[in-house]
């Protein structure tokens, strides 16, 4: 009897065991599945809910008459300048051995020394920053506009949410100083890409031919951001999830998400920064570049737009948004 009884208690923690591994692989399965759903962009576009995430994303922006009626009058104009440009393809290859594609736009003055780096945000495309890119072409700069890693044109595994972008951004400091051995750089970001170019600053060997940041819209860290979004979208609990999410991201992807901190960046930086968000993003909260400016240790500047959305503040306000980007960066680059 005493031998029976035994027996069942082996064969409980036997079952027991086994449960528990099986519900450990189906845990670590579904933060895997998590971490390819949130960065590897091929892989999210073929999920039935990413139609609703974009919808749901695009219906919490500002749809007012005023940023409407801003984008129907330059479309015009706009579309004018694409045309008459000749675009040049610029390629290199990454430390770890992808190619990244940019597009070089140069000014009709073709001996000026001043260049923009301009980077798009997550999920995005270097096309969709062409009207920043022309921006900067008024003022007589060239501009160097990639795509990140893993989007549009670009090689990649997994999206970088700024860690791997800001390695390769160095790079393309590199190939600018290349063709301009002199040139004076603004790098400019919007969303992501703006955390990539704060991330940039925090570099103690970053170029001193880099003058001065333009940041529209950057989280503070990749950690928070994705835990916030993790518990609006899916209704999860952020740990311990995101820290799974980081331990796995670590082991498929080579780099760890929680270096991803703009805000330990900037306390580090002496680069001028411009920091701009509007008051009514709903992707990533206001307070977040609120928290940058007061964490910079660099000459800086805040703008909060007020009714912007998501990277709407050049659509919500132009002539604001450009007034005070080139006041911004006429302090610290010749004209």
């Amino acid at each position: 009897m005493k031998k029976e009884k035994n027996e069942k208690r082996k064969n409980r923690k036997k079952l027991i065991f086994g449960v528990s591994i099986l519900l450990l692989l189906l845990y670590l399965a579904g933060v895997d599945f998590l971490v390819s759903a949130a960065l590897i962009p091929s892989f999210m576009r073929k999920l039935p809910f990413y139609e609703s995430i974009t919808e749901r994303s695009l219906g919490e922006q500002m749809h007012t008459e005023d940023i409407q009626t801003h984008l129907d009058n330059g479309r015009e104009s706009y579309q004018k300048w694409l045309d008459s440009m000749d675009f040049q393809r610029v390629t290199l290859e990454s430390e770890d051995g992808y190619e990244l594609v940019a597009t070089r736009i140069d000014p009709v003055e073709k001996n000026s020394h001043k260049w923009a780096l301009v980077l798009h945000g997550y999920t995005g495309w270097k096309e969709a920053m062409y009207p920043y890119a022309r921006m900067y072409y008024r003022k007589g700069y060239h501009a160097l506009v990639p795509d990140l890693r893993t989007q549009g044109e670009s090689q990649g595994d997994y999206i970088g949410m700024g860690w791997t972008d800001h390695l390769d951004g160095r790079l393309w400091i590199n190939r600018i100083l290349e063709i301009d051995p002199e040139a004076e750089i603004v790098i400019h970001g919007q969303s992501m890409g703006a955390s990539t170019a704060l991330l940039m600053t925090g570099e103690d060997d970053l170029s001193d031919h880099v003058k001065a940041v333009v940041s529209d819209a950057a989280y503070t860290d990749a950690y928070t951001m994705f835990g916030d979004k993790l518990a609006k979208w899916f209704h999860l609990p952020p740990f311990p999830i995101i820290d799974t999410a980081v331990f796995l991201l670590k082991l498929r992807g080579g780099y760890d998400l929680k270096k991803a901190s703009p805000i330990t960046a900037v306390r580090k930086s002496t680069t001028p920064t411009l920091f701009i968000h509007g008051d009514m993003d709903a992707m990533i909260p206001v307070e977040m570049s609120r928290r940058l400016y007061d964490a910079a240790s660099c000459p800086k500047q805040l703008l909060i737009v007020e009714g912007a959305g998501h990277a709407q503040c050049k659509d919500k306000d132009p002539d604001l948004f450009v007034i005070t980007v080139f006041q911004f960066v006429n302090q610290f680059v010749e004209e």
